[in-house]
């Protein structure tokens, strides 16, 4: 039976510190018609989660405005027209939001089944981290095998996605985090070269590597020229995040003789029929790849959902390899 009540989470005053986050009781929504209701069994925490709740990264327009953007559980209601799932299905979905709560609304067709062989923890863990990854580097970004792919921030829940995807590609990956340590579980998580940015400049130790094909940056600030510096002919740098700052000056020559390509995306805004159509491509593609072994969740913690402020202080110091998940 569905209660018509739910423990979800609120940021107390509309934004703040990780301690406004606080457990309200709110009432359980119910699926409309193209949508399931998932009984919440884990939630990722991720880097939107937190810039929404500093009051920087709005919800879309009829997105709820409870915090979370994946889940994993099981169906607990279907609404019309979402012939695939059936209650006490197991899956997985990508949300617009509201999935620090008992109870997520999601439509139907942006939720997966759980890969066999991971549980709940694990399968919470994909949706944000998978969907940003494959859109950007194999989507806008073209990685292709035996191509050398780099990524910055290697331990975060993007970085370790990142490194397991390309190397399940067949791509050869650099990557770059702060500190021997995080350096050190990158090489651990497959890939081929591991720079630590505190003592390494990364565009030097990349062309002396052999330069390097594709880039995903989550950094942006003084990196970008860096990048372009890196980057072979012909190479693509794909943007998505801004944590040194978005504004930057670039120069043009080096696009130019180098014929490169910048790019960048956001996951959240985009429409409810891009989003199906990358859960089609990526259960084709992806889910074959987790079966297989070649991808691994990375669970660095796990707090309970009425916790959350404490999942995001976790978050927010930095000392996490791969995601954080909330135990609904």
């Amino acid at each position: 039976m569905i209660p018509e009540q739910m423990t979800a989470i609120a940021i107390e005053g509309g934004k703040g510190s990780a301690s406004a986050l606080h457990p309200v009781q709110i009432e359980t929504p119910r699926p409309a018609a193209g949508q399931i209701l998932i009984r919440v069994g884990a939630a990722g925490v991720n880097r939107p989660d937190l810039m929404q709740r500093q009051g920087f990264y709005p919800p879309p327009p009829g997105a709820p405005v409870t915090l979370g953007l994946e889940v994993a559980g099981e169906v607990a209601a279907v609404g019309e027209g979402a012939p695939r799932w059936a209650v006490g299905d197991k899956v997985t979905a990508l949300l617009g939001g509201g999935g620090y709560a008992q109870y997520a609304l999601v439509d139907a067709r942006h939720a997966l089944p759980i890969p066999k062989g991971l549980d709940l923890t694990q399968a919470a863990a994909l949706p944000e981290t998978i969907f940003t990854v494959f859109a950007n580097v194999f989507e806008h970004g073209a990685l292709q095998a035996a191509e050398t792919f780099m990524v910055h921030g290697a331990t975060s829940g993007i970085g370790v996605t990142a490194i397991q995807m390309a190397k399940a590609a067949g791509a050869r990956v650099i990557a770059t985090g702060r500190g021997a340590a995080k350096a050190e579980a990158a090489l651990k998580l497959g890939a081929d070269i591991a720079i630590d940015t505190t003592t390494e400049d990364f565009a030097e130790a990349a062309k002396a590597a052999g330069g390097v094909d594709v880039i995903l940056d989550m950094v942006g600030g003084d990196y970008i020229a860096k990048d372009l510096d890196a980057l072979n002919p012909d190479g693509r740098l794909v943007m998505i995040a801004t944590q040194a700052g978005y504004k930057v000056e670039v120069n043009l020559l080096t696009i130019m003789q180098k014929r490169l390509v910048m790019t960048g995306s956001t996951l959240r805004p985009r429409s409810a029929d891009e989003k199906a159509r990358l859960a089609a491509a990526i259960e084709a593609r992806v889910w074959p790849w987790i079966e297989a072994g070649l991808i691994r969740p990375i669970v660095d913690r796990t707090f309970p959902l009425i916790e959350a402020a404490q999942a995001h202080a976790h978050l927010e110091a930095g000392d996490h390899v791969g995601k954080v998940v909330l135990l609904a």
